[in-house]
């Protein structure tokens, strides 16, 4: 398969890895999140994340059959000897824009982890301070003893 073929395959599957990311954080932004959708985002990156894996890694393999070095520069040689230098530096952008969208939502899942533990903190600390004592009557006023046998 030719680099230029290459490209735009990995072109494609960055472009619509954006798309989810930009679905996942409209979920993260919403003020209800919904669990199963957010879950089908993350399988879909997964798989997208794989796919793009093996692109790189057949990019990769025709750079050093061609005998290109295996590394920024070796790409870059590659791509342009190829005539597709500036799809390469699409590519490039395209992918750090992608890893930028990435690392933005996971700050703000971790926020949202951060927000669901100090509710659920705050939760439990009332619970504690119940209003009720073991034998079911209020802790509200004083208690009195029961003389009554």
């Amino acid at each position: 398969m030719s680099l230029h073929r290459l490209l735009e395959e990995q072109q494609s599957r960055l472009e619509t890895l954006t798309r989810h990311l930009n679905h996942e954080q409209e979920q993260l932004l919403n003020g209800t999140i919904d669990g199963a959708r957010l879950e089908e985002i993350a399988q879909e990156k997964a798989r997208l994340l794989q796919r793009l894996e093996e692109t790189e890694m057949n990019r990769a393999r025709v750079q050093r059959k061609l005998g290109y070095s295996d590394d920024a520069s070796g790409a870059r040689r590659a791509a342009e000897e190829a005539g597709c230098l500036d799809q390469w530096q699409t590519t490039l952008d395209m992918a750090a824009g992608v890893a930028r969208l990435n690392e933005r939502n996971g700050r703000m899942i971790g926020l949202r982890m951060t927000h669901n533990q100090q509710m659920l903190d705050y939760i439990h600390r009332i619970a504690e301070k119940s209003v009720y004592a073991p034998d079911g009557r209020t802790t509200t006023g004083q208690r009195r003893l029961n003389t009554s046998a």
